[in-house]
Order: C-alpha cells, then sequence, then structure tokens
C-alpha cells in the first residue's frame, strides 16, 4: 500500500472535520435570541411579500370583474317596482328618478290611503308591456350592485321620463341634478299620479322607516288590512324568504315581527324582493 497517498487522505478527513468542528463552535457562539429574531424577520419578510402579492391578486381579478360587466342590458323586463326592474337576472334602476317603494301608502284626493308603491308599479308594468323588449344603458353601479341606467321601450320611449311625466314618480334632484325638473312640474300642475293627493317623498319615506326605528311605529296601512285579519299569520316560527309564498306575507313578517328585518337584506324596504 502506497503510505504517502494513505497519510494525504487521512490528512484530508482531519482537515474537513476540524473544519466541521470549527462551524459548529462558531454557531454555538452565537446567541439563541439573536438566531430567533434572524428567523423572526425572514419569515415577516416572506409574509408580508405574499400579502403584497395576494393584494396585487385581488386588485387585478376585481377590475378584471368591474371591466365584464356589460354596458347595455336589453330583453323583456320583470317589474321590480316603480323605478328598478329585472332582465335576464340583473336588476336595473332607473337613473334619476325615485318611485313610491312597495310598501309605501299615499292619500288620494278624497284622503283615503292607496298602495302609491304598488300602483306606481303596475303603471310601469303595463308601460313597458306596450312596446317590448327594453333597453337599457350603464350610467354607473349602485352600493347594492344594482346596474344604474337610462332605458328605452323598443318605439324608443324614454322609461323614466315616462314615469315622471305621469306623476308615478319624482324627480331626485340628488341624482338627476334636476333633468326631469320640468316634467315633473307639468304633472304636479295636471295633478296627475301622486300628484292628485298628498304623498311623502320615497326617499323621505325609507328615511323615516330605516331600521332603527322601531317596528311598532310601523302603521299597518303599510299592509293589506283584511289579510291581517284574515291570514293568521304569526310571528313564530322564524322564517326565511325560501319558507314564504308571496309578497303580503313577507311585507307582514317585515312589519309586524321583531326577526322581519332580516328579510330586507338590502334595506330598500322590501321584503323578499323575489316575492315582490
Amino acid at each position: 500500500m502506497d503510505k504517502s497517498r494513505y497519510d494525504n487522505r487521512s490528512e484530508q478527513w482531519r482537515k474537513r472535520i476540524g473544519a466541521r468542528r470549527s462551524r459548529a463552535r462558531r454557531w454555538a457562539s452565537v446567541p439563541l435570541r439573536l438566531i430567533s429574531v434572524t428567523l423572526a424577520t425572514a419569515a415577516a419578510l416572506a409574509a408580508q411579500t405574499a400579502l403584497q402579492h395576494r393584494d396585487n391578486v385581488t386588485e387585478l381579478n376585481l377590475s378584471n370583474w368591474l371591466s365584464s360587466k356589460p354596458e347595455q342590458i336589453g330583453g323583456v323586463a320583470s317589474v321590480i317596482d316603480g323605478d328598478t326592474i329585472e332582465v335576464h337576472g340583473q336588476r336595473i334602476r332607473f337613473n334619476g328618478i325615485d318611485a313610491p317603494e312597495s310598501r309605501q301608502y299615499c292619500s288620494d284626493a278624497k284622503g283615503f290611503a292607496y298602495p302609491c308603491g304598488r300602483r306606481a308599479a303596475d303603471g310601469l308594468d303595463a308601460f313597458l308591456a306596450a312596446s317590448r323588449p327594453v333597453q337599457c344603458t350603464l350610467v354607473t353601479w349602485d352600493r347594492y350592485g344594482r346596474f344604474v341606467g337610462d332605458c328605452r321601450r323598443a318605439d324608443g320611449a324614454r322609461v323614466a321620463s315616462w314615469m315622471v311625466d305621469q306623476g308615478q314618480a319624482l324627480d331626485w334632484p340628488l341624482y338627476s341634478h334636476g333633468a326631469y325638473a320640468g316634467q315633473q312640474a307639468k304633472a304636479e300642475a295636471a295633478k296627475l299620479g301622486l300628484w292628485a293627493g298628498t304623498f311623502q317623498a320615497p326617499w323621505e319615506w325609507r328615511l323615516a322607516h330605516a331600521d332603527n326605528r322601531p317596528l311598532s311605529s310601523q302603521p299597518l296601512g303599510f299592509i293589506n288590512c283584511h289579510q291581517v285579519a284574515q291570514s293568521g299569520y304569526s310571528c313564530e316560527p322564524r322564517r326565511t324568504c325560501s319558507q314564504i309564498s308571496s309578497c303580503d306575507e313577507a311585507s307582514w313578517y317585515l312589519a309586524n315581527c321583531s326577526w322581519g328585518r332580516k328579510l330586507d337584506r338590502d334595506k330598500d324596504g322590501i321584503a323578499c324582493e323575489s316575492l315582490c
């Protein structure tokens, strides 16, 4: 056996072992606290990078989602109330006007209460049925995710203008900047629709019937009085919209039960909008 080769290998082995022991001694001399701080700092930096990446991805996805929303919607409309329709499953709020809420009552020329919200919805339904389909152009999106737009019938008649012309809706200055003020003045002078009697502006009615008011302060005029006497509805047991069979029933729970407000998720005064 070549003794010089054996000696060389032994020397190399001793150097490697010595280097490992030297590194181990250096690590052992580093305070444990410093190691912990270093590791914590590295973890924090990694977490921050991950969060920034996630935020960027979320922002990008949100931007893509918004940009994918349609600028126009056309089709046969289902009437939700006097200022809101639904086309192909998308809620559309008419821009610049406000109609009485579905549960809102007004007074006619003789002082008798009538369901002005439902009457406005019925008038809109008849108007749209005369020339279908409807075509709506996007103006903006509201806080409830509804498409806010300007809508026309197939014959070109502007829906919002007609509702104000007939006194079934009001110019809403907060959003219209007075665009329908002239038409409203003519309807008022002619005592058409709402203007034939007395009423509360829809935006004021919603404020007066917001969730922070006690339900007991809401008069029974907001529901069908005959129904109250005959229906046998009860606030027990608690119900959900999937268990309710009609708009009148949902409205009764909203007006009379402590849990009824949960049926009005978007807080617009209408319970179980899929039924109303």
